[in-house]
């Protein structure tokens, strides 16, 4: 009978730490935000805003989160320092005036228990548009190297650059679709 009681005790706290909102930080190692624009019809330009930070809050059994993610924008990244400089100028970010952008996520969409979908505000350059980021991947685990619980994955959309103002080289032929990719991985607190 003790065996009994001691057991339905500790299942029922189990039950209650699994249905409680937990809060995450985004682990910038292990966290990228990255774009990808066709060029031409012939190559695809990848960059990535290499200083991120941010905050995950994520109830799995009430199937809700929050989640916000700030870059920075003179941090971006494609790996030839002119075409970084290029992209920090007015033609495109506007890092001076501009210096952060950010994703603020509160429409989380389940499919079981893994994430499959976030919507929310994207601001960049001032402006803010909604944006709905898909995920193919997600899943939360132990992590044997840290000692607690990592939760993360693969989103994505594509969104329209010229809703917050970046239309350069729109009349050569680039496109205005721009995928947007976020790597993310958050160590619960």
């Amino acid at each position: 009978m003790t065996k009994t009681l001691l057991s339905l005790a500790l299942l029922a706290t189990a039950t209650f730490a699994q249905a409680e909102s937990a809060s995450y930080t985004i682990e910038p190692t292990h966290t990228f935000v990255t774009y990808e624009i066709s060029h031409f019809g012939t190559s695809t330009n990848r960059g990535r805003f290499d200083k991120k930070e941010g905050t995950v809050q994520l109830d799995r059994a009430a199937k809700t989160g929050k989640v916000e993610i700030s870059f920075d924008i003179a941090s971006v990244n494609t790996g030839v320092m002119g075409m970084d400089k290029h992209l920090q100028s007015d033609d495109f970010f506007a890092s001076a005036k501009f210096p952060t952008a950010k994703f603020v996520g509160d429409k989380f969409v389940f499919n079981g228990d893994k994430v499959s979908e976030v919507s929310g505000q994207l601001t960049l350059k001032d402006k803010t548009a909604p944006v709905t980021l898909k995920a193919s991947n997600f899943n939360c685990y132990q992590s044997p190297m840290i000692k607690r619980e990592v939760c993360g994955g693969d989103f994505s959309a594509t969104i329209d650059r010229t809703q917050w103002g970046i239309d350069y080289g729109l009349a050569w032929g680039f496109p205005k679709e721009v995928k947007l990719v976020i790597q993310v991985e958050a160590v619960r607190q």
